[in-house]
């Protein structure tokens, strides 16, 4: 596949078949994800790789602490510009997954499905020092998780970046062995796509470049 090919078909991908990945292919995601450009060739991230028994913890434990309304990591929400995209991607999955509005038991177990990592065989949790600056740091893991996700398309494998599965952010740490040195930013959920899951079928529009475009100074 070549690389804008990768880039237009990549998508979220949120339901999993069990199906393990091969360690020499992860192996090979990762050693090539690396090579993502960073500030002064900092190379800045921690990648935490997990698999059976820790991740499966993982997501056992963030449903407890879910369902007993543990206080968690607090994400903001969107401003309306942009919690409008939110909304019509919300509207579009929840359609192709059956979920109306007054279902609140469906809604609910939706919910969960992110907290568990929409039950990915693998989760790959980015972290970074944080002596490092933060900002920086940020954007150096995101460019490094934009490879992975890419570079997945080549093994036949889906990927999902997830923020839910952070929220109780302790028991991540726990479990992936991540030490209080150092901040962590995302997580990914990655593992071959079953696409009889409907919500596999979701394709995310985006803003046509003259939203949020200038071109200075061209002609």
């Amino acid at each position: 596949m070549d690389i804008k090919k990768a880039v237009l078909t990549r998508k979220s991908i949120r339901g999993y078949k069990p199906d393990p990945v091969p360690q020499e292919v992860l192996n090979e995601i990762i050693e090539a994800a690396v090579r993502a450009p960073s500030s002064d060739n900092s190379q800045p991230w921690e990648i935490y790789v997990l698999q059976g028994e820790p991740l499966d913890k993982i997501r056992d434990e963030n449903i407890k602490a879910l369902e007993e309304g543990a206080a968690g990591k607090d994400f903001p929400p969107y401003e309306p510009k942009y919690r409008t995209r939110q909304v019509e991607l919300g509207i579009q999955l929840f359609k192709l997954m059956d979920i109306t509005r007054e279902d609140k038991e469906k809604r609910y177990d939706w919910i969960k499905r992110g907290f568990r990592l929409f039950e990915a065989p693998v989760g790959i949790i980015l972290a970074a020092d944080k002596s490092l600056d933060l900002a920086t740091a940020a954007s150096d893991v995101g460019g490094l998780a934009q490879t992975i996700c890419l570079l997945a398309l080549a093994y036949d494998l889906g990927t999902c970046i997830v923020v839910q599965s952070l929220t109780y952010e302790k028991i991540v740490r726990e479990h992936a062995g991540i030490p209080e040195s150092q901040n962590v930013f995302l997580s990914i959920a990655l593992g071959y796509p079953d696409y009889d899951i409907p919500a596999n079928n979701v394709w995310a529009k985006r803003d046509p470049i003259e939203i949020n475009t200038k071109f200075i100074g061209s002609k």
